[in-house]
């Protein structure tokens, strides 16, 4: 089985130059915990709950929060990412989730991003598998 046949497709993400607000924003109304950072379609980092969380220890310490929520998204986000094609087979995507302690991999295809593996989308798969 390959990432393909799991993934979500056409995930949702934000534009680098976006506010936190924004990918808060998005993070709270789609329910969703990782979002990928674009630049004119091409994957430049991830942001996710955790990393929007970390503001919360500014605020406390004295800073604006509509400061903090107005700064650009490419501020907070992990621009070390790692990824996986469509073609990657789900044992080696499930080995690069644990082994750098991560939740989600954005699925890349000629520098562009087409999708995302989530543990949630793993598990799903994991579910039918049992279920057959």
């Amino acid at each position: 089985m390959v990432v393909e046949e799991i993934m979500s497709p056409k995930p949702i993400a934000v534009e680098a130059n976006q506010s936190i607000r924004e990918a808060l924003r998005r993070l709270i109304t789609d329910d969703i915990r990782h979002l990928p950072v674009v630049d004119d379609g091409v994957l430049v980092g991830m942001v996710s709950d955790r990393d929007v969380r970390g503001l919360a220890s500014d605020v406390l310490s004295g800073n604006e929060l509509s400061e903090q929520l107005a700064r650009s998204v490419s501020e907070v986000m992990s621009s070390d990412v790692v990824t996986v094609d469509p073609e990657t087979e789900i044992g080696e995507a499930i080995d690069l989730m644990i082994e750098h302690k991560i939740g989600a991999l954005p699925v890349v295809s000629d520098t562009q991003l087409v999708g995302i593996l989530s543990y949630v989308d793993v598990l799903r798969a994991a579910r039918s598998a049992l279920e057959e």
